[in-house]
């Protein structure tokens, strides 16, 4: 399977672009970028250095996935949402050195406009709203909205919110995938099978 590029892309020397990926119009995937397979990347997005992007990652028109930014397989981020990678930016000081991690696990999504500021985890499969602002970390599962952003539910793999409170205890079981999910305390897990 190849790699489609459109001509208007910029694919530097030296990243790294898996199997079956497409590159859209006026993308900048720098040198040290490391993009798995089947990855879409759409019109004007930008892909820093020091990143990596897993397989089947679609990131929307407009996203810039700066330095120091790890998404996992499967997440999902929306039109015009924003990474940093600096927390406490000034033009006229030099900051690289003090760069912060972002982690995005595995099935994630980020909702259009939303941001994440740097050093924070987004759990698996959490759900992000469309324009929220993240700066903590995200458990599995969690859907967050709201400035900042503020956890109000639970979503399954499926894309859908679970009827469970945000603490306690209970089950659920997924009507399209036949999931169970079981809540104790804070913490969601899906049954493994």
């Amino acid at each position: 399977m190849a790699v489609t590029i459109h001509p208007s892309a910029i694919v530097d020397e030296g990243a790294q672009i898996g199997d079956g990926s497409r590159v859209w119009h006026f993308v900048h995937v720098c040198g040290g970028a490391r993009i798995g397979k089947g990855v879409s990347l759409g019109q004007n997005v930008f892909v820093g250095n020091k990143t990596v992007i897993g397989d089947s990652c679609k990131i929307q028109n407009n996203v810039s996935v700066y330095d120091n930014v790890t998404l996992e397989e499967g997440v999902f981020c929306g039109p015009s949402m924003v990474f940093t990678n600096v927390y406490n930016p000034r033009s006229l000081i030099e900051r690289k050195s003090e760069y912060r991690d972002t982690l995005v696990k595995r099935g994630a999504t980020l909702g259009a406009n939303s941001t994440i500021v740097c050093g924070v985890t987004i759990g698996e499969f959490g759900f992000v709203g469309a324009g929220a602002v993240v700066n903590k970390d995200v458990p599995a599962y969690a859907l967050m909205v709201g400035v900042p952003a503020r956890q109000i539910g639970w979503m399954s793999e499926y894309g859908e919110q679970i009827e469970l409170p945000l603490s306690g205890d209970g089950q659920y079981l997924c009507p399209h995938d036949g999931s169970t999910y079981t809540l104790e305390g804070q913490t969601l897990t899906k049954a493994k099978g």
